[in-house]
């Protein structure tokens, strides 16, 4: 058995039975690709490493042998490889990762002199998805003649994953984000090109500069949501408020601390659906103390309530899924509390957990719309599955 096999589908076997082509190019980032392999191989990817010239300066052969489990093709040989591997075995996907600004521009402009852009051409011709990582300093990616080039390849349909900049170097995306990405683009999902919300979190509403109300909400369900449908092909934004659980830097993402803060940006709405775990306050102080309260003090607090979201959501948007959290109810008892609340807010549905029996990695839930109430408990990536299943259906 090679060492490859032994990692096959140790994740998940989301890309059992896909072949991805990894061009590999001349960019230091080059280091970057066996931990990306690897990573595909444990979602059941079969990859097959292209090197450039240049990028045989940086990595060896052998080494990406042993991160593939597949002999490296290094140059083009009577064999045709471009042919054989791209169009004859019916390749899923071409990853060139990291890509120069070289090899980005040869490719846009139809330059086929090294084994990777000859992957491309054929890629091309053969309509086989081409995803894009690229990997240079930051003047070269703002050149004018690379920044037109890398529009032609997105107006021809080529994904382009990344770059992270920081102000210096557009550095090649992460392992995590080029996983997410080939997710993405095999996933053959009903919701490639519906832009989905995610609204999650929890609110933070100030007593004084120091002090807030809030909750033990952590985010975690928020952003397996995004995830997921990010997976699945949507066009996700994330609408965070305070979490304790990281934020995947592939996803748009923007921040609110209060309510208040939230309805400012509900106008903003243009989603084909949107789903709202967020765990937001009902009330907030009549007042917000400059500075912070002396602890030798004690102090009374007046509250006022906040405007509800859903409803000012719903105006915006037809298909809305609201969350319900409870505590201690009967099954009977929670699905009939989450109907009152999509009754009310007029809602496609409402999922309704109990927070007695939710752990880090699992939720206790029922998925409740006017004629049923199902339950879709799991692990959050299951939870995830089933509301957006249910959005298929609405959509």
């Amino acid at each position: 058995m090679h060492p490859s096999e032994e990692i096959y589908c140790e994740k998940s076997t989301k890309l059992r039975g896909k072949t991805v082509i990894m061009g590999i190019t001349g960019s230091i980032a080059a280091v970057e690709c066996f931990g990306t392999i690897r990573e595909l191989i444990r979602h059941g990817a079969d990859v097959y490493p292209v090197l450039t010239l240049e990028a045989q300066k940086l990595v060896t052969p052998d080494a990406l042998e042993f991160a593939s489990g597949h002999r490296p093709v290094t140059e083009l040989t009577g064999r045709t490889e471009h042919i054989t591997m791209m169009a004859a075995r019916s390749a899923d996907l071409l990853l060139i990762y990291p890509a120069t600004a070289n090899t980005v521009s040869k490719i846009a402009n139809g330059i086929d002199d090294t084994p990777v852009t000859s992957m491309a051409t054929v890629a091309i011709g053969a309509g086989i998805p081409i995803a894009i990582a690229p990997a240079m300093h930051d003047s070269m990616y703002k050149n004018p003649a690379v920044a037109e080039n890398m529009e032609r390849l997105k107006s021809w349909g080529i994904s382009f994953i990344g770059p992270r900049r920081d102000g210096v170097r557009a550095k090649v995306a992460s392992k995590e984000e080029v996983v997410a990405w080939t997710f993405k683009i095999l996933s053959r999902d009903f919701f490639h090109g519906k832009r989905l919300l995610v609204i999650g979190g929890r609110s933070e509403e100030p007593i004084d500069s120091m002090r807030i109300i809030t909750n033990r909400s952590t985010g975690m369900m928020s952003v397996e949501l995004a995830k997921r449908a990010f997976e699945r092909g949507a066009d996700v934004e994330l609408w965070m408020g305070g979490c304790s659980v990281e934020l995947p830097d592939y996803i748009p993402t923007r921040r609110f601390e209060t309510v208040s803060d939230l309805v400012a940006m509900v106008r903003e709405i243009d989603h084909d659906a949107v789903l709202v775990p967020a765990a937001l306050a009902d009330f907030a102080p009549h007042e917000v103390t400059a500075g912070k309260i002396s602890s030798d003090e004690g102090f009374g607090l007046d509250l006022d309530p906040v405007p509800k979201v859903l409803p000012l959501i719903r105006t915006k948007c037809d298909v809305v899924i609201g969350f319900k959290a409870e505590s201690g109810l009967t099954r009977p008892a929670l699905a009939e509390r989450a109907r009152s609340r999509l009754e009310m807010y007029n809602l496609a549905a409402v999922v309704a957990n109990d927070i007695d029996v939710v752990g880090r990695k699992s939720s206790a839930a029922i998925l409740v719309t006017r004629d049923d109430a199902v339950d879709i408990s799991g692990t959050k990536a299951e939870v995830s599955d089933a509301i957006l299943d249910y959005c298929v259906k609405m959509l």
